[in-house]
């Protein structure tokens, strides 16, 4: 489990350093407005190209992670109504009894 959060907080990082440097590149290069934008959308196409593997795993890692955390939820509910169900029966019984003994 503990190599979940760090692949996840690496691909972040990996992602927020291209886009600081595309930045960076941007707003200190001497160039067009539309030249400008043209290199963003390369850069972003490049970008998308080199880490689509590494965001499609954690993407699919992050999935895992809420459907596993969705079945203990719905477990837990379970449990907790089937103990509601088991409180109010006991109740109906106590006041049945308490009813024939009156």
């Amino acid at each position: 489990m503990e190599k979940k959060p760090n692949s996840i907080a690496f691909a972040m990082g990996i992602l927020a350093g291209i886009a600081g440097g595309v930045l960076a590149g941007v707003i200190f290069a001497p160039k067009s407005g539309k030249e400008s934008r043209e290199d963003i959308k390369d850069a972003f196409k490049s970008v998308v190209a080199k880490c689509h593997p590494e965001i499609n795993r954690v993407k699919n890692q992050a999935i895992d992670v809420i459907k596993n955390t969705k079945n203990k939820i719905e477990e837990e509910c379970k449990k907790i109504a089937e103990n509601i169900k088991a409180e109010k029966l006991a109740n109906a019984k106590n006041i049945e009894t308490d009813v024939y003994n009156m």
